[in-house]
């Protein structure tokens, strides 16, 4: 208890003027972080800039601290970078990640600021990247420069990733997957990794997963008032749809573990789209595309939902003169066309949710840390999806994971975060390092 309490004297508080500043200095650069390929793509190494800037003096690299800087770069202009404070014993080690140095875009005419430059409003943060990811990397680099100023002399080994391309799911082996992928991070499956990347300071300890999915359905094209000579292909997928959905929510209904993890809401299957062809009001289409998504608690298997999907469309297509109709004259079967409608379901990435080890020793410090700062904790889960959490899982990283940014602003115009949750923050991550230091 001592040591703790000595650590955490000697780490501190986060410095409203050094962190502001550093905060500024990357916002000034969110313009050109924005992650939208291939239209936008982002040049992190204009934030690795700025935390170089910050901790070079501190580093080995220039002989003036103890800490270990490794640029690491797949894509020009798109860096990596981690940060390492040697401890005194091997394996034992602890690592913050996931600070991510891209943006979800944002336009400056839907904003009531100035999206990409850092604007003061009282205890407000503004700006694209304040919650989401910016104002974690800053708040990450300053721990990390308290450490290269102060020298503890720790037994655990503390590293920060910061990380390129978090944001897009589509492009590869740019982020932290080629860290991965090369052993970079292998050392950091000895200790708890903790995950930077959420909001609202309490323990995210559940994603669900997502399944995009297609559905697109052939009728036949005809005129509206001769409706008994078409197939309805946009009355089929309606109909398609439900019956769909009524299967989904059999086979996979509230799992009793989503109650535990505090998740809100269960797995769901649900259409977000409708495209077709085109053309006139009385004319019925020929085809049509019901595009959706499924949102599936990390409790039950996506390659399983995929499976059993596909089998209720196969069924459709093989029964589809049983699918209810509507109206009298509606029919996805023309027998004396010897037409029938059709269906086909695809889809596009998927992934797979995450639920942390809630029996971790990195699980238990975050919330100890949590309830001594924020003044209690409430573990909760998320239907939105952190993929690159899963993978890492799957690798073998014992994952937790907890922000201090704003749900409510993630990824929305006006976003912004509080300086005083960014405080609690660094309070937290500084209390895991000093708890981690006296345990096992």
């Amino acid at each position: 208890m001592a040591t703790t309490t000595k650590l955490l004297e000697t780490l501190g508080s986060l410095e409203r003027d050094s962190f502001v500043s550093l905060l500024s200095n990357l916002m000034d650069e969110s313009r050109y972080l924005q992650n939208n390929p291939p239209e936008l793509v982002p040049e992190e190494d204009r934030v690795v800039k700025h935390v170089l800037n910050s901790l070079l003096p501190l580093s080995t690299t220039t002989d003036g601290g103890p800490l270990i800087l490794n640029h690491v770069t797949y894509f020009p202009g798109r860096g990596n970078l981690i940060v390492e404070y040697p401890g005194t014993v091997p394996g034992k080690i602890l690592s913050f990640v996931g600070c991510h140095m891209d943006v979800v875009t944002a336009n400056p005419d839907d904003w009531d600021f100035d999206p990409f430059t850092l604007s003061i409003d009282g205890d407000k943060l503004r700006g694209r990247g304040t919650t989401d990811c910016l104002g974690h990397v800053a708040l990450v680099t300053e721990l990390m420069r308290k450490l290269g100023e102060t020298k503890p002399n720790l037994k655990s080994t503390v590293v920060a990733v910061f990380i390129a391309n978090e944001e897009d799911v589509v492009i590869t082996g740019v982020g932290i997957d080629a860290l991965v992928q090369d052993g970079l991070l292998n050392k950091l499956k000895e200790g708890p990794m903790f995950w930077i990347d959420t909001a609202d300071k309490q323990p995210c300890v559940g994603t669900s997963g997502m399944i995009p999915w297609k559905l697109h359905v052939t009728g036949k094209l005809f005129h509206s008032g001769l409706c008994d000579k078409a197939i309805n292909p946009l009355e089929l997928a309606m109909d398609a749809i439900k019956e769909t959905q009524l299967q989904f929510y059999k086979d996979f209904p509230p799992h009793p573990k989503e109650q535990v993890y505090g998740f809100t809401i269960p797995s769901t299957m649900k259409p977000t789209q409708w495209s077709y062809p085109g053309g006139v009001i009385n004319q019925i289409p020929g085809e049509c595309t019901i595009s959706g998504d499924v949102r599936l608690t990390p409790f039950y298997n996506v390659n399983d939902v995929i499976k059993k999907l596909l089998e209720y469309i196969d069924d459709i297509n093989d029964n589809i003169q049983k699918l209810e109709t509507r109206g009298p004259v509606s029919k996805y079967v023309l027998s004396d066309e010897n037409l029938r409608g059709s269906l086909t379901l695809t889809f596009d990435e998927v992934s797979s949710g995450v639920a942390c080890d809630l029996n971790s020793r990195g699980f238990h410090v975050l919330c100890k840390a949590t309830e001594e700062v924020v003044g209690n904790v409430k573990p909760f889960s998320v239907a939105g999806s952190l993929p690159l959490i899963r993978e890492l899982q799957d690798e073998g990283f014992d994952v937790q994971a907890c922000g201090y940014g704003l749900m409510e602003t993630y990824h929305a115009k006006n976003e912004y975060c509080l300086f005083t949750d960014m405080s609690q923050g660094y309070r937290v991550l500084a209390s895991i390092v000093a708890q981690l230091e006296d345990s096992e």
